[in-house]
């Protein structure tokens, strides 16, 4: 069953395997996908510039579906108030913000989101892919030690 609207979110710093995985998850989920993408001020000094990253989902997006883009000032986005978002869809590492979603959702008289979650995706060393270790240079984006 394809859901009308689902969201996702995320820095998407450096896209890698992990963030296709998700976002192919999210599209694959979804008629609609609402993409939040975290603002300047919520990550790391070291993370590239908001805009920078959207031009980045924005070429990775082509093609994949129907979807909008929204910057996220705080841990939740329109997830807690929308009542159109019918699915989220996270990974295990941020399944609690999406339970924490859905308990405000209720307080709010909304709906709860359907969760959709993937597991990890790890690299050849077995650790989880992520943009930090990429910049690191420890791995490249498919997970491969660099």
């Amino acid at each position: 069953m394809k859901y009308k609207k689902v969201a996702v979110g995320g820095s998407f710093d450096i896209i890698h395997r992990g963030h296709q995985a998700l976002l192919d998850l999210a599209f694959d989920a979804g008629e609609f996908v609402l993409v939040g993408l975290t603002s300047n001020e919520m990550l790391e000094k070291d993370a590239r510039p908001f805009e920078e990253r959207k031009k980045a989902l924005v070429d990775f997006l082509k093609n994949k579906g129907q979807y909008e883009i929204i910057e996220l000032t705080d841990a939740f986005g329109p997830a807690t108030s929308d009542p159109a978002i019918e699915a989220i869809v996270v990974s295990e590492e941020t399944k609690p913000g999406a339970l924490k979603i859905n308990e405000i959702r209720k307080k709010n008289g909304l709906e709860t989101l359907d969760i959709i979650s993937i597991p990890l995706v790890l690299a050849s060393d077995g650790k989880p892919i992520s943009s930090t270790r990429v910049r690191r240079e420890e791995i490249d984006r498919d997970g491969r030690s660099s």
